[in-house]
């Protein structure tokens, strides 16, 4: 039985994305930096396959099996009271593999998926390598397959073309996006590793659907949200900044104890223990032990 809590995230999520108000989606990796974007105000999270995969210090070529990311993924819904979208990849597999891990995310109370349209093992679009493209029509089975396991309106299935990021061009992404739409997708994520927002702004104004766009201004990231808003782009995820900041933080931390060799200078520019419990209510712990041991 689904809790009242998934429902209520499935909304949530759902008529965000059909609003034309922007929604900023933030990544994150773990439960501690879910919990730490719900703390800033975001409204959505990102449950990025890049930033989990590096989390685990594998490469984001679907080293780690979906089960992997399904146990990891678990710790980021129970965190966080806003909605989780799950970076699918490509569905690790076929059809059958789709549907069978949209499932599983599904009974883990996750709001919604986002699945792209290039071949498994998928490389991150970023990376130097071959960017290999399903048929269109392949991977229209794989969102109706999806849609008929699930038979929920409310579970969101967001679908990414790669088409230009493998250099296909703007009439084959439009053509794309156009039959994955028909098979059912809830938004169409249109993805660039343009350093300018020019081509997924020439998409979205190309766009005659009414199915919402989602884009992920990675590589042009100086592009204002309002100028993308306004050509009708009003979904965007933050895909990687959180993952980022981390590594580079750990980085400067590390060096400094190490060529340091003490604690003492650093103790003012961290996180206090204190704010550790807080965090992760110690207090409510503390309240419940007095309740159930007395």
């Amino acid at each position: 039985m689904l809790s009242k809590k998934a429902i209520r995230m499935r909304q949530v999520l759902k008529q965000a994305l059909a609003s034309p108000n922007l929604l900023c989606i933030m990544e994150a990796h773990d439960g501690l930096s879910t919990r730490l974007a719900e703390e800033a105000g975001f409204d959505a999270v990102w449950a990025s396959g890049l930033a989990i995969s590096t989390a685990m210090a594998l490469r984001d070529c679907n080293e780690a099996t979906w089960s992997q990311l399904l146990d990891h993924i678990e710790f980021m819904v129970d965190a966080v009271n806003v909605p989780i979208l799950v970076d699918g990849d490509s569905g690790h597999g076929n059809f059958n593999n789709v549907r069978r891990f949209v499932q599983k995310l599904y009974e883990r109370g996750i709001a919604g998926v986002c699945l792209e349209d290039k071949v498994f093992p998928k490389l991150n679009s970023f990376a130097n390598g071959q960017q290999e493209l399903l048929d269109p029509f392949v991977f229209a089975g794989f969102i109706k397959a999806a849609k008929d396991r699930l038979a929920d309106d409310n579970f969101i299935i967001i679908a990414r073309t790669e088409a230009l990021i493998a250099g296909a061009g703007l009439e084959d992404a439009l053509h794309r996006a156009n039959i994955y739409a028909e098979a059912g997708a809830d938004a169409i994520l249109i993805h660039s590793k343009s350093k300018s927002p020019r081509e997924v702004m020439d998409f979205a104004s190309s766009w005659s659907g009414k199915t919402p766009l989602v884009a992920v201004p990675t590589t042009y990231y100086d592009v204002n949200p309002q100028d993308l808003q306004r050509v009708g782009i009003s979904n965007l995820i933050w895909a990687n900044h959180a993952i980022r900041t981390v590594i580079t933080s750990l980085r400067g931390t590390y060096a400094s104890i190490k060529q340091a060799g003490n604690i003492s200078f650093i103790e003012n520019n961290i996180a206090s223990v204190n704010d550790i419990f807080e965090l992760l209510d110690y207090q409510r712990l503390y309240q419940d032990e007095r309740k159930y041991s007395s």
